[in-house]
């Protein structure tokens, strides 16, 4: 099976097809029958379990599956891929970080960018940051984004294209609810097919055997303890037990002791016939972007419109197939206990408008890198060119400050707890 060239995705984005599939069927790393475990949720209404379990219809016939990881984790983790992508200098396209590497006690934040604030331009996180010393939002690029729209793309497509293909709604911005709001183009998710709940056990022998001992807060300080009545802090003329709620004044409050055994119906992960990725990039989406203005801002003659425009939406097409190939090279170790094996290899599908056969194609690390460099170079001839960047960000001392203090609450909160 034969890749694509940039010629044969340039005819499909300009009206040739309508999207483009992959779909890939897994299974647990263990084998088939070994559990899995979904990502949990808060339990609403009569559900008896924290997973999101769905009856779907699959090849004619209604079955009972479960999300294993769903869109918006699919659409991070793709973004985490190009993000490497971008760092290793295999991938060419702009990118806006915020820098914390020279912040005092932020320095482990290292850079923030687009790809990884969960809204990315429009996050908070650059919002309340700066460039030059002005607010971000105040900035040329900020205004860019946040006029831009699907009738006028050209503000996004230059400072944060990934934001034309994941989506994006600044709703936090000046405009409200009415700012920039972008459709999905690519969307991925992964299920489970045919799944049975289990069940999750839990217990703990303690070697030292300790169990039936009162535990007390020692006179030395609110973190010591004591299993001696007569070192412990005394209030009300009492010896004050250590810990609250069902652990209060026993061993288990200082992580000592037996766990008796227990069992968990509501996460207890499942087992499966198998597992299936299916992801869609929306032709048809791109197609609704327009480009009336190159990225240096001058008009787009009317003559030469649409094959601006078609050269533009190449080059985001080409950006999403990168992202599709880049995270399939990642791997499928979804969380703890779910690591997932591919059992075909990643194989595209252009799917036509009007039905018929699709056309299938490959597409390995090295060739999606080398169809987007060349899909860029044919997009700058039209104006539509990328500066790789980064554009940094410094945070503001407000933003700073906030979450300076907000790790301070939390430090506090975690020495009460253990205390």
């Amino acid at each position: 099976m034969s890749g694509i060239t940039l010629d044969e995705l340039t005819k499909a984005v300009e009206g040739g097809a309508a999207a483009v599939r992959a779909v890939t069927r897994l299974e647990p790393a263990g084998g088939p029958g070994d559990k899995v475990f979904p990502p949990t949720y808060m339990k609403e209404g009569q559900a008896e379990t924290k997973y999101a379990f769905e009856q779907r219809q699959i090849d004619g016939r209604e079955v009972r599956t479960v999300l294993l990881d769903s869109v918006a984790s699919q659409a991070n983790r793709m973004e985490e891929a190009l993000l490497e992508g971008w760092r290793s200098k295999e991938l060419h396209f702009p990118l806006v970080w915020v820098d914390f590497s020279g912040v005092e006690g932020l320095v482990d934040l290292e850079q923030i960018s687009a790809l990884q604030a969960p809204h990315r331009i429009a996050d908070a996180l650059l919002r309340d940051s700066e460039l030059a010393g002005k607010r971000f939002r105040d900035t040329e690029i900020g205004r860019a984004f946040t006029d831009a729209r699907a009738a006028h793309a050209t503000g996004m497509y230059k400072y944060c294209p990934t934001a034309l293909i994941f989506g994006v709604w600044d709703s936090t911005g000046p405009k409200g609810g009415l700012g920039s709001k972008f459709q999905r183009c690519l969307v991925s998710e992964i299920v489970g097919v045919d799944v049975v709940s289990g069940v999750k056990t839990a217990s703990r022998l303690d070697p030292a055997a300790i169990e039936k001992v009162t535990v007390y807060k020692a006179k030395g300080g609110d973190d010591d303890w004591t299993a001696n009545p007569s070192e412990a802090l005394v209030e009300k003329g009492k010896p004050v037990e250590l810990g609250a709620g069902k652990k209060k004044g026993t061993p288990a409050a200082l992580n000592h002791g037996n766990i008796p055994p227990s069992i968990d119906r509501e996460a207890g992960g499942v087992t499966m016939a198998y597992a299936v990725q299916t992801v869609v990039l929306s032709l048809a989406g791109l197609r609704r972007l327009r480009f009336t203005t190159t990225v240096t801002g001058s008009s787009v003659p009317e003559d030469k419109r649409r094959d601006a425009e078609v050269a533009a939406r190449t080059a985001l097409s080409a950006l999403a197939l990168s992202a599709i190939v880049y995270q399939r090279e990642n791997d499928y170790d979804l969380r703890s206990r779910s690591l997932l094996i591919a059992k075909e290899p990643l194989v595209f599908q252009l799917l036509g408008r009007d039905g018929g056969e699709a056309v299938k194609f490959q597409l390995d690390r090295a060739t999606a890198a080398r169809l987007l460099t060349d899909a860029h170079a044919r997009a700058a001839d039209q104006g539509f060119g990328w500066e790789r960047g980064p554009v940094e960000l410094t945070p503001s001392k407000k933003l700073a400050d906030l979450i300076r203090q907000s790790r301070a609450v939390k430090e506090t909160e975690s020495a009460e707890t253990e205390a």
